[in-house]
């Protein structure tokens, strides 16, 4: 009596009761460890058939390859992380070094330019002290680029849209992509009072300064620019 209801002999059974079977019965090969040998299977690197071990084999090296791939990428990230980190390092000791206030936002701005190769880098601090009046840092600013630089919590990257801060720059034509990175009295503060002044990194790559790129390390060169140049304000000037 023939019974469709359910599954009975070879024609009920599946590839994934067959592969389940195979997957937790690890005795079977070594009770048909022939199997191994005589089953045939199409390499993926040409129309020749190899056997089960062979193409346990190369299964066996892709996956190594590809882990080896990961590694070696892993390893390039490492290394670009040391090598940033050390540019900003000697930045970071020029401007420690630096005993003149007034040759602070020169040193940050060139510091900048050279060590990570940016085309044209440029500098506005308001409300420094009156010592330095006649310096081209502390040339006035509109209120709207104040109010701007204020209202940015994390640096702004991407084209340049004709933003006033390209003006502080020595070739305002030759600027595609920018960065603009707020100074602040306080890191991490986002209050508009607590921007003294904005830094801008620019270059005629439209790519190099991206709306996708990450700001962490942007942060981290606004941080070190306010540190030192909060030297040039009232309340640094008065101890």
């Amino acid at each position: 009596m023939n019974n469709n209801s359910g599954r009975s002999g070879v024609q009920g059974i599946t590839e994934e009761d067959i592969a389940n079977y195979l997957a937790n019965t690890p005795a079977f090969f070594e009770r048909h460890a022939e199997l191994l040998s005589a089953v045939q299977l199409t390499s993926p690197h040409g129309m020749r058939a190899v056997s089960l071990q062979e193409r346990q084999m190369e299964m066996l090296r892709e996956k190594l390859k590809a882990m080896e791939h990961k590694v070696m990428e892993m390893i390039r990230h490492g290394q670009e992380n040391v090598a940033i980190a050390d540019k900003l390092h000697r930045v970071t000791r020029a401007v420690l070094l630096t005993t003149d206030a007034a040759q602070l936002p020169d040193v940050v701005v060139n510091e900048l330019a050279h060590q990570f190769l940016i085309p044209q880098a440029g500098i506005r601090v308001w409300g420094a002290v009156s010592d330095f009046d006649g310096a081209s840092f502390a040339a006035a600013v509109s209120d709207d680029a104040v109010a701007f630089a204020s209202s940015l919590v994390l640096p702004f990257c991407g084209a340049n849209a004709g933003f006033e801060a390209s003006s502080w720059l020595e070739d305002p034509s030759a600027v595609a992509s920018i960065a603009l990175i707020p100074l602040r009295h306080t890191v991490g503060a986002s209050e508009s009072s607590n921007c003294f002044g904005m830094l801008v990194l620019a270059s005629p790559d439209p790519t190099r300064f991206s709306a996708d790129m990450g700001t962490e390390f942007l942060m981290r060169i606004g941080d070190i620019a306010s540190a030192s140049l909060s030297r040039l304000l009232p309340m640094a000037a008065a101890h």
